[in-house]
């Protein structure tokens, strides 16, 4: 039954496969040669099976357990660097058909004030983000046929490239919307998004159908196949995620690492990114009443397996999780968060009253962007706002090559200097500038081929003097 070149969801996400994975994991979480071979293999840097990967997740023996940790910590730098995506997310609408029991935007909840952006709203909301400082969103829009049509979301994103504001601009649309056809993912193709981001919520299908009980989302294998469909119309940077909470961690995970197998084996490119949120508490959903919760050090331990199995995927934790959780995710393997994020419709430029609250959850950290960028740098990391690979055509498969050969550091670090470097000049407080000018100084000479360095000097120069959007 279990088939990673299948089309089909249940032959790639195998129910059977997964019960036996587990099983595996379980009657193998303390033999010392098996998990043993499972690290040396990982040490290759070539990524693990969804298998391999289970046992490590049930490994009980706490030295392992360590050395698990200390090879995520290093993957992670080998492939990524100390470099730190930032993005925002950008609410749209939430107007939505589904009936989600985890989401406070099901259409059952009538406190829920529901609101959608005007094309006039969008551009306030764009210019309020390029003050913050951001390049890059992620649109979020409710799946609603008549309030949220295909066409709605394309002039939204054509708008949002058209704002240019003092220094700012938006160079990368990523799109997190509701599964659709081969034609509308054409349309957003062509529309020049980055990645598509779709979360699957739960790969055990029986739990799915029971979280979603009623609108289009209720149809597992429409969802579940909905990458394969994105990739089809040429989409080559899509997203995977689960909501941690809803369904056993264990399946979630396995269910999960298969998802990336079936697409690097039937399209050859396997998951841009992979996003790890955990269930929290919204405007009428109470985290409590669902039983699969994790604990932070569960959440750690995913976090860390997940970058050791797909060593090349860019991992994402939002500002769900607190400040304190991130730090410590951000040593294990993620390399993406959202700064200054605001999850309701119109939350930048005019904030809704909090008795009016239209979040489809509560975010934890709460930190301005500038407070978020000089928390990464004193723990010397590089803030990056690039968008250079999109944008010079290196997505899919021609970023995967480059970054699976641990050459991504020619490229993206330079350009995170860069980026952080405009920052710094147009947005960032004194106290943020002065350590930031130090860091970039030595991240300068950490560049090993003088010609890239030669080339970021003099590119800082010229940001210096007032030139944007220099890349390499």
């Amino acid at each position: 039954m279990y088939n990673p070149k299948s089309m089909e969801a249940e032959e790639f996400i195998s129910h059977e496969e997964i019960l036996q994975t587990l099983d595996y994991a379980e009657k193998n979480k303390s033999n010392l040669q098996l998990i043993n071979s499972i690290l040396e293999k990982a040490k290759e840097k070539k990524g693990l099976s969804h298998r391999e990967a289970s046992v490590l997740l049930a490994c009980d023996i706490p030295e392992k357990n360590n050395e698990i940790y200390k090879l995520a910590e290093q993957i992670k730098k080998d492939f990524y660097g100390n470099r730190i995506v930032l993005f925002a997310p950008l609410y749209l609408s939430n107007y939505c058909v589904n009936g989600c029991v985890y989401c406070p935007y099901h259409f059952k909840n009538k406190h829920i004030p529901r609101k959608k952006l005007t094309q006039e709203e969008i551009r306030n909301e764009i210019t309020a983000l390029q003050d913050m400082g951001h390049k890059r969103v992620a649109i979020e829009a409710g799946e609603d046929p008549v309030n949220n049509p295909i066409e709605y979301i394309l002039e939204s994103i054509k708008t949002i490239y058209s704002v240019k504001h003092k220094n700012g601009e938006i160079r990368r649309v990523n799109v997190n919307i509701a599964a659709t056809t081969v034609e509308n993912y054409k349309k957003l193709h062509d529309a020049g998004i980055g990645t598509y981001i779709l979360f699957q919520e739960t790969y055990n299908k029986e739990s799915y159908e029971t979280l979603h009980p009623t609108g289009p989302k209720h149809n597992y294998k429409w969802h579940t196949e909905a990458m394969d469909r994105a990739m089809q119309a040429g989409i080559d940077d899509v997203s995977l995620g689960v909501l941690f909470g809803l369904e056993s961690y264990k399946y979630e995970f396995a269910g999960l690492l298969m998802h990336a197998e079936h697409l690097e084996a039937a399209h050859g490119v396997g998951p841009h990114a992979i996003s790890v949120p955990r269930i929290k508490k919204a405007d009428d959903i109470n985290p409590e009443d669902f039983d699969n919760g994790i604990d932070d050090d569960i959440f750690a331990k995913i976090v860390a397996c997940i970058r050791i199995a797909v060593p090349y995927t860019g991992m994402i934790i939002s500002t769900r999780e607190s400040e304190e959780c991130r730090k410590r995710l951000l040593h294990l393997g993620v390399s993406q968060i959202s700064g200054g994020s605001k999850t309701s419709v119109g939350g930048y430029f005019n904030p809704m009253p909090e008795d009016e609250n239209s979040a489809q959850f509560d975010v934890s950290d709460r930190r301005p962007l500038d407070d978020v960028i000089r928390w990464l740098m004193e723990m010397g990391y590089v803030p990056s706002f690039c968008t250079a690979c999109y944008r010079s055509g290196r997505t899919g498969d021609r970023f995967m090559e480059i970054c699976k050969q641990q050459q991504i550091h020619n490229f993206c670090h330079p350009n995170a200097i860069l980026t952080l470097k405009e920052y710094l000049e147009d947005y960032a407080s004194d106290e943020t500038k002065k350590i930031g000018c130090k860091l970039i100084e030595k991240e300068v000479q950490t560049l090993e081929d003088e010609k890239i360095k030669s080339a970021v000097e003099k590119d800082l120069v010229e940001i210096e003097q007032g030139v944007r959007d220099l890349k390499f």
